[in-house]
């Protein structure tokens, strides 16, 4: 079982940053595709980023690319979201997850993602 952490979250005006982090821990030997997804409230969660949890092949949701980064520290157990140029339309809970799936095949499917984080609230203020 892996167990995800996440932070980083919190307010900020439009235009503004911020950098999320999921530390991950326990069988983390098990996890080969790593996500960043967010849930709007009574919307279903959906994809942002995706990378392999040794990094390389970044995916992005349109509605993100070109604003928000995916990067690892693979010595940290560590996935990283940098989020820039924020908007408020950006304003949702943020979850890290992990899939021992390909990313190819993982992409954004909720379902192939067996390990999540808590969340951490991202709001973002016009």
């Amino acid at each position: 079982q892996v167990k995800l952490v996440e932070s980083g979250g919190g307010s900020v005006q439009a235009g503004g940053s911020l950098r999320l982090s999921c530390f991950a821990a326990g069988n983390t030997v098990s996890m080969n595709c790593m996500g960043w997804f967010r849930q709007f409230p009574g919307r279903e969660r959906e994809g942002v980023a995706v990378d392999y949890s040794r990094g390389g092949h970044p995916h992005y949701a349109d509605t993100v690319l070109g604003r928000f980064t995916i990067s690892q520290d693979i010595a940290m157990n560590t996935v990283y979201l940098q989020m820039d140029s924020l908007k408020p339309e950006d304003t949702a809970m943020y979850y890290c997850a992990a899939s021992p799936f390909d990313c190819a095949y993982s992409t954004f499917t909720v379902p192939e993602y067996n390990n999540w984080g808590q969340g951490t609230q991202v709001t973002v203020s016009s």
